[in-house]
């Protein structure tokens, strides 16, 4: 007859795996997809983007700030409430990343390590991007080796913008199309179709990444190329797949960092 389980032992078992937990959420994985090291990573290129958009992207006869469409897109969302500013997006942006970092009761102690980490991992997922490029390039004629994942809310032609601008261009996309595409449209979609619709869980996110992406495609054709170029469409939903599918593995801070690597040297090189 098996002896039974004693207190003793029932509570190193406990401390045992309370150990375990401890150190699952010490691990870079775990908290590269926190809210606190999200939000900390991100700052910096909220920052930069919000200078560079006074210094680089400023009509200084008339006062008028070029910006990302997906940046005005989320201005006109929030103008609906009657809300506006200039810098809603960015604070909402981080508002939204305090609030969950608030709800999800984490420790407030950031690790430069993890911080060190993302940028590392984000500039390693671009390679892909450039790899796909170079494929679509060679398939169509329309798809040049630098085009990158950013729309202007006017259509200007990039290459008509200084070096400064268009790496603040690059941030911008890299932050506000993730917060629009990713965070937000993907979210919603997986509400509707898991939530309403009671598809199953995979099915329902698989189904969010790929509509989402869809939009991705057609908001850049729509506003840069005047017309449907398939070459460029396809690249765009592929890359819409791509950060999708970065987005549900590796979460909102990585995926902001390879766009916004990505699309740096990408509007570099095309100058």
């Amino acid at each position: 007859m098996s002896k039974p389980r004693t207190g003793r032992q029932d509570g190193a078992a406990a401390g045992s795996l309370r150990d375990k937990d401890t150190a699952d959420r010490e691990t870079y994985f775990h908290l590269s997809t926190r809210p606190l090291h999200i939000l900390v990573f991100l700052l910096p290129l909220v920052a930069v983007y919000e200078i560079g958009s006074v210094l680089f992207l400023t009509d200084q006869s008339t006062g008028v700030v070029e910006t990302i469409k997906a940046q005005r897109l989320l201005s006109d969302f929030f103008g609906l409430f009657g809300v506006t500013g200039v810098y809603l997006p960015g604070v909402a942006l981080v508002a939204v990343l305090l609030v969950w970092q608030v709800i999800s009761r984490d420790p407030w102690r950031v690790r430069g390590w993890a911080l060190g980490g993302m940028l590392a991992e984000s500039a390693l997922w671009t390679a892909p991007l450039f790899i796909l490029s170079r494929t679509l390039q060679q398939l169509a004629a329309a798809l040049s080796s630098g085009s990158a994942a950013a729309a202007l809310a006017k259509g200007e032609d990039l290459t008509q913008l200084s070096a400064p601008a268009r790496a603040t261009i690059a941030i911008g996309a890299g932050l506000y199309e993730e917060l629009l595409f990713r965070m937000l449209a993907i979210a919603a979609l997986h509400l509707v179709f898991v939530d309403l619709l009671k598809a199953k869980e995979t099915q329902g996110r698989i189904a969010a990444v790929a509509l989402a992406a869809a939009a991705f495609a057609l908001y850049h054709d729509a506003a840069t190329q005047g017309g449907a170029q398939w070459g460029l469409l396809a690249f765009y939903f592929a890359a819409g797949l791509y950060f999708g599918g970065l987005y549900a593995w590796r979460g909102f801070g990585v995926v902001v960092g390879a766009h916004a690597i990505y699309d740096i040297a990408a509007l570099l090189l095309r100058g």
